[in-house]
């Protein structure tokens, strides 16, 4: 070898002596430091937490097992961590009593990931299977994850469904016509024959449904249902195993019978000078001095009488016996109007021993608005505010199966549903008092018609009709035809009086063609039927000669109308006034594209006004006009204007104490402070006129020539 060589050899050895000694210090630091085994945590079965013990979890089908696996910080590499896997060990005793054991590895991940693995589909049905996982971080294990204080994960794969349940019930048997009744609760069974189903789902068509569990697995399970109305009804039924598979369905299809009508009724409509009242059903109440038959009746209702209590200890009406049993479901209710709303008075109650069960009447707390109330026991709900002088429908609520008492006025529910305890009594049923410690109290100053007592719940359809008052047609103004500026009612009613500047269009002449005559006048359409009103926007108006409807009262008014495009200021259609001001505008304002409802709280110049809107075009959706409706509801105190039959939140508003008006019903103008104005430049069609508030469905049929049915 040649010196120059062994000159570069030692050069190059005392370099590489000179680096790894610069390195030996951090080398030997990091030889001892010890590296920490990674750790097995989150484990889950088929996305069920991990189950230990006597009890497996139960599979409805092979599961994924998953568990997270993360490593010590202080084991990360700069920059660098360290991948780990996950093995899985699953393992089971087979049917000679041999154990089968099975290991997954997944690939390298880096920490804080989920390993899983697929259990294969050939594992045993309904065999208890063990399994566990450890992590590798390269270099070191981790414990499996069952060594002390840990334990394996178990399992049970079922691979069979549970049985369809079977449905039964003894006040609803399947398949038979007319069956309990409206309002009568009946229990529904559900029992599958498999031994594991842990809970069953059911659904009624158009509600309820839900979840009901058996009181152990693999036993029957009950639901307490109430069919609504008489229409066939089904209940759906599927049972859920412990493993989550599900059942084929079970439909369960029943006929209700209609509901039952009341066990105690008294119309209270005898002759003058009775001193009983009959009773439609149950006992005749007798009746004291106070009572006089041959009283008003609530208008729109099937009611020909009531009887006028005076309020002295002479104005009652009681029976032997009780009118309904208060220790079940059961509820009351009447028509009523009280004189007078400055002190408690009671409609109708139920004698105990020393006092009563329930009572249904008016509360007037000192310095408070009087409220409705219905009491059951020492639970009382109240709610709604009786006006004197005003009829309105109260009915009292009471249902076992749900412990509420509930109080509805005019069909709506009203006050907050309570709590309460059935009470059970078999003294006397009274109308107009309520006993007290000290005797009776609480007498009934007014009118009282048609009592009721159900053995079973009212329900909402019924407690809608019950309070139902239908509407009176007052007019129809069509605008077919006028002769000598009259245009006629549709029915023979009071015509309308057509100002200067207001004519009749009933459409194109058909006898020439404006595209080929030029002396042939275009015309449009009308805006519904043969003909409607056109207004000129300086003067044409059309006036009744009295008010078309009260006020005061419930009332509706359907028209149909068209504003010109080129309208700058607001235009009135409908109006009706009073000494001061008018009770309702109905008028197009453009700054807003909106169509306003404005009625004064008083007839006062300058008092506040109650103002709805709807948004639309000023000649409608269709260029057809808008069919716009005021309906205003004295029994709930709401006022709400549609358009094209449908209102909003924004068309709703409330309006207490509708004040009467007498001035006539104007068409195409109002009121103002400067003598009338407000023209309407444009078309009008289809005014109609109602004693009463129209249901919603009802105001979908107005703005036509023909009359709406209000049958219900």
């Amino acid at each position: 070898m040649s010196g120059r060589f062994r000159k570069r050899r030692l050069l190059l050895g005392s370099c590489l002596a000179a680096v790894l000694g610069a390195a030996a210090p951090g080398t030997v630091y990091a030889a001892e430091k010890e590296n920490l085994p990674p750790v097995v945590q989150d484990l889950q079965t088929g996305f069920k937490d991990c189950t230990t013990g006597d009890t497996p979890a139960y599979i409805g089908q092979p599961p994924v097992l998953t568990a997270r696996l993360t490593d010590p910080v202080e084991d990360d590499r700069v920059g660098y961590p360290e991948r780990l896997t996950a093995e899985f060990e699953i393992w089971w005793s087979d049917a000679n009593g041999a154990e089968q054991r099975r290991s997954f590895t997944t690939a390298p991940a880096y920490p804080d990931g989920i390993h899983r693995i697929n259990v294969p589909s050939d594992i045993p049905a309904d065999t208890v299977i063990s399994w566990h996982v450890r992590a590798n971080d390269g270099t070191v294990d981790s414990a499996w994850s069952s060594e002390a204080p840990s334990a394996a994960c178990r399992f049970v794969y079922d691979d069979q469904s549970p049985a369809a349940p079977v449905v039964s019930s003894p006040e609803y048997p399947a398949e038979t016509w007319w069956v309990g009744g409206v309002g009568i609760y009946g229990s529904f069974t559900m029992d599958s024959p498999s031994p594991d189903v842990a809970e069953y789902q059911y659904s009624f068509i158009g509600g309820p449904h839900g979840t009901v569990r058996p009181s152990e697995t693999g036993g029957p399970a009950t639901i307490r249902f109430v069919p609504l109305s008489n229409s066939p009804q089904r209940l759906s039924v599927q049972a859920r195993d412990r493993s989550g598979r599900m059942s084929g369905r079970t439909d369960y299809t029943f006929f209700p019978k209609a509901a039952s009508a009341p066990v105690s009724r008294w119309k209270l409509a005898d002759a003058a000078g009775s001193t009983t009242a009959a009773a439609e059903a149950g006992q005749a109440a007798r009746a004291g001095r106070g009572v006089a038959f041959d009283g008003p009746v609530p208008s729109g209702t099937p009611l020909t009488s009531t009887a006028t209590l005076d309020g002295s200890g002479h104005g009652f009406l009681t029976t032997d016996t009780p009118a309904v049993d208060s220790g079940k479901t059961f509820a009351v209710g009447a028509w009523v109007r009280p004189a007078e709303t400055g002190r408690a008075m009671t409609v109708v109650s139920q004698n105990t021993e020393s006092g009563m069960a329930y009572a249904l009447g008016l509360e007037a707390p000192e310095n408070a608005t009087a409220d409705w109330t219905f009491t059951l026991g020492g639970a009382k709900v109240a709610g709604g505010t009786p006006e004197a002088g005003e009829w309105a429908y109260v009915l009292g609520v009471y249902d076992t199966e749900t412990g509420y008492a509930q109080l509805f006025v005019n069909g709506h529910e009203v006050g907050t549903k309570v709590k309460a305890a059935p009470v059970t009594a078999d003294g006397a049923f009274q109308i107009g008092r309520i006993r007290g410690k000290n005797g009776y109290r609480q007498r009934w100053h007014g009118d009282i018609g048609d009592v009721r007592a159900y053995d079973r719940l009212v329900v909402p359809q019924e407690v809608t009709e019950l309070a139902h008052r239908k509407p009176k047609s007052l007019g129809h103004w069509s605008f077919s035809t006028a002769a000598d500026g009259i245009s006629p009612e549709n029915n023979g009613g009071s015509p309308l009086r057509l100002g200067a500047g207001a004519s009749i269009n009933r459409g194109p002449d058909n006898s020439c063609l404006p595209d080929i005559d030029p002396d042939c006048p275009w015309k449009p359409y009308p805006l519904v039927g043969e003909g409607s009103l056109v207004l000129d926007g300086e003067n044409g108006h059309a006036v009744l000669d009295a008010p078309v409807v009260d006020t005061g009262d419930s009332f509706t008014l359907g028209v149909v109308a068209s504003i010109d495009a080129d309208a700058t200021r607001p235009m009135t259609v409908l109006s009706q006034a009073g000494k001061h001001t008018e009770a309702f505008k109905l008028r197009y304002d453009p700054s807003t594209y909106a169509w306003q409802l404005i009625m004064p709280e008083r007839d006062e110049a300058g008092a506040p006004d109650t103002v709805v809107s709807q948004v639309t075009m000023p000649s409608g959706s269709s260029g057809q006009g808008t069919r716009l409706a005021i309906v205003y509801d004295d029994a709930t105190d709401t006022v709400k204007l549609y358009a094209d039959g449908y209102t909003n939140a924004g068309a709703t508003a409330q309006l207490r104490d509708g004040w009467t008006s007498t001035g006539p019903l104007q068409v195409g103008r109002a009121s103002t402070a400067d003598g009338w104005g407000e023209y309407l430049k444009g078309d009008v069609d289809e005014i109609q006129a109602f004693a009463g508030a129209l249901r919603d469905g009802d105001v979908l049929a107005l703005g036509h020539e023909t009359e709406p049915c209000l049958c219900r």
